[in-house]
C-alpha cells in the first residue's frame, strides 16, 4: 500500500467570510420569509414545492449557490480547483450516504448546525452533535485505521 498523506487547507478568513455569509443568509430568509435555511431541505421544495410562493424563493437560493463557481469564473478565468483523493464513485456513494443520513436525520448540517443550534432547538443540538461525532471517528478511521499513518 502506498503512504498518501491526506493535507487539509487551513483558510481562516476565507472560511469566516463564508460563514458570517451563510449566516446572513440564514438569517435573511428567517427574516423575509420565517423559514430555516436547510440546503436539503430547500433543493428537495424545489422537486415538491407546496405553493408557488415556495417554488420561487427555493429556486433562487439555488440559483444562488449554482451562480457562485460561475461568477468566480469570470472573476478568475478558470473554475475553484476541486482535489477530491476519492474516486467519482466513492463520491457518488457517499452523496447517496448523505442522502440517506439526510432523510433519516430530518434535515442537514446547515438546516441542524446552523440554524436548529441558533433557535436552541434539541433535536438539532444532537443532529449536529451525532454529525461531528460520525465525521471525527470517520476522519480517524480514515486517516489512521485504513492509510496507516501514525
Amino acid at each position: 500500500m502506498q503512504d498518501v498523506m491526506i493535507l487539509t487547507e487551513f483558510t481562516p478568513i476565507a472560511s469566516l467570510l463564508g460563514g458570517a455569509l451563510i449566516g446572513l443568509a440564514a438569517v435573511g430568509l428567517m427574516l423575509l420569509h420565517g423559514r430555516v435555511m436547510g440546503a436539503t431541505g430547500i433543493l428537495s421544495g424545489v422537486f415538491f414545492p407546496i405553493s408557488s410562493s415556495e417554488w420561487v424563493w427555493r429556486v433562487a437560493v439555488v440559483a444562488g449557490m449554482l451562480c457562485g463557481p460561475v461568477i468566480y469564473l469570470g472573476l478568475t478565468g478558470g473554475f475553484p480547483a476541486i482535489d477530491a483523493p476519492s474516486s467519482r464513485w466513492a463520491l457518488i456513494l457517499g452523496g447517496v450516504i448523505v442522502g440517506l443520513g439526510v432523510t433519516y436525520g430530518s434535515g442537514c448540517t446547515s438546516g441542524h448546525g446552523v440554524c436548529g443550534n441558533a433557535r436552541l432547538s434539541p433535536r438539532s443540538l444532537a443532529a449536529t452533535l451525532t454529525f461531528m461525532l460520525t465525521t471525527g471517528i470517520t476522519v480517524y478511521v480514515i486517516r489512521h485505521v485504513i492509510s496507516g499513518e501514525a
